[in-house]
């Protein structure tokens, strides 16, 4: 015996059908909009992270030149007693940095 649906039903399911399909396109636009935010955001407090690193690292740069600046004794002679070169300076910086943890 075959049953027959009533044609009121089956326009109701073929209309909600197609709303699921109408209804797609924007939910996947929404879906990639909030990943493209939430990428972002994430690239933002990274940019935040490196740049109070650097800032760190400048400020303990700024410290040791100055205190190697410091430790020269100029007032006795015209000449320093010795000479500072950038490789001293950057291993002093170095030093620095591993002996308070710096440097990740």
């Amino acid at each position: 015996m075959a049953e027959t649906v009533a044609p009121i039903i089956s326009d109701a399911v073929t209309q909600a059908n197609v709303k699921v399909l109408a209804d797609a396109p924007a939910i996947a636009v929404g879906s990639l909009y909030q990943v493209l935010a939430s990428s972002m955001a994430l690239s933002i407090q990274n940019a935040v992270s490196a740049q109070q690193q650097l800032n760190m690292a400048s400020q303990a740069a700024t410290i040791l030149g100055v205190s190697t600046l410091y430790a020269v004794d100029i007032a006795t002679t015209a000449e320093p007693e010795e000479k500072i070169d950038m490789g001293d300076f950057v291993r002093l910086l170095i030093e620095s940095q591993a002996a308070t943890g710096g440097g990740r």
